[in-house]
Order: structure tokens, then sequence, then C-alpha cells
């Protein structure tokens, strides 16, 4: 089986494997209810908040409760922080219920764990990331989400990197991010064959508001990959 033909693999407790067809969608950056609506009512797996200040899609506790009553039981939320301390993810964590926690700054392992909640790390993808040592550093991450590797912000680019570059055969899920949009995410996963698939500025009309159009259109394109 070619890479290009195969499905992601997950491994159960009992070791047996279930292939799955279809990528997961992830849609980060949400900042109105409307949009956090839009994105249940389409299926969307996962929506992902922003709490990192120097985002443009950052959202305060506030909004986030706002977001929060609005989404779909079905619908999990994703708190995205990236070099918050320990003090400032707990008062999020209680003000805002959150599902996952998704790390994209350099916290430790021990950080990242020490919420009892399952959590993604962000790895950047640049020339030289070497991928098994960054997994290797966080044993304890559910998934790991593969960005741009960028000095202009943390995620939220709309920069593509090498897809080459993603592990045909990773030891844990694999969320592809960095410049996903409607019209290459097909031939992304055709390429990759990722667990999901994340985006953001993708399926923007402008920075943090999201175009309706143009979410249903990536949701179309993800299921007829």
């Amino acid at each position: 089986m070619s890479r290009s033909d195969k499905k992601y693999a997950t491994i159960t407790p009992n070791n047996s494997r279930i292939y799955l067809m279809t990528p997961k969608i992830k849609i980060c950056g949400i900042t109105r209810p409307e949009d956090a609506i839009l994105a249940s009512n389409l299926g969307v797996d996962a929506i992902g908040l922003v709490f990192y200040g120097e985002s443009p899609r950052a959202v305060t506790i506030e909004q986030a409760q706002d977001i929060v009553a609005v989404v779909s039981p079905f619908t999990s939320v994703v708190g995205l922080f990236v070099d918050e301390t320990q003090y400032e993810i707990q008062t999020v964590l209680d003000e805002v219920s959150l599902d996952v926690l998704q790390f994209h700054g350099d916290q430790s392992q021990a950080l990242c764990a020490d919420f009892g909640r399952r959590y993604f790390k962000a790895i950047r993808m640049g020339a030289n990331t070497n991928i098994d040592a960054e997994m290797g550093a966080y044993p304890d991450a559910s998934a790991f989400l593969l960005d741009v590797h960028s000095d202009k912000a943390r995620g939220g680019t709309g920069e593509v990197f090498d897809w080459e570059k993603v592990p045909a055969q990773p030891k844990k899920p694999i969320i592809l991010a960095g410049g996903l949009n409607p019209d290459n995410v097909a031939e992304a996963i055709r390429q990759t064959s990722p667990y999901a698939v994340d985006v953001s500025s993708g399926v923007e009309s402008s920075r943090g508001i999201k175009d309706a159009d143009k979410m249903t259109a990536f949701v179309r394109a993800v299921q007829g990959a």
C-alpha cells in the first residue's frame, strides 16, 4: 500500500487497528458564537479558542464563555496556549469549559500534563525539525499538530510547510495544520493521510472572522478527499 493510498491507522487498547476513512476537522481561531454554531452544524469535530494575547484571534474569558455556551455537545472545544504560565492557564480552565488543551509554546512535558486533561502539542516544522525528538519529549500528548515554522506568529500564518516531512507511520495521531484552505486540503490529505486537519486563516474573510462559504467548502473538500 502506497503512502498516498493508505488510511490512517489508530491503535486501540487491545492492539487492533481501526482505519479512519475521513480525517477529523478542527476549525481554530473561533471568535464569534455564530461561527461556532455554523461549525457545529457542519459537523466539525472540534473548534479552537485562542488564549494567546498577541494573536489577532485571541478571545477573552467572557468571549470564550459565550462561544462555549452555543457549541454542540458533540463538538469538542480546544483551548490554545503559547507560553502562558500555569496560573494563567488554570485561570482560564476555572472559567471556561475546555475539552482539550493545545500547546504551541516551549512548555515542558510536566506543565502540559499538569492539568489532568488531554493535550495536543504543536511542532513547528522547520528545515531542521527533528519530529521524533519532539514527539519523544511529550510522551503524554494525545496528538501532535504539525504547523509551519514562522518567526511572525505561532499559527494562523496561512503558510504551508513541506508535506513530505510528515511521518508516514507516526506513533501518535497527526493533526495537519499550516496554510490549509478549501482549495488545497484534499491534496494535503491525499499526500499525508493525517488523523485530523486544522484550519484557521484559510476559512476567514478577515483575521478572526470566519467566512461561512469557506467553512462549508472546507468541510466538503475534506469529506470528498
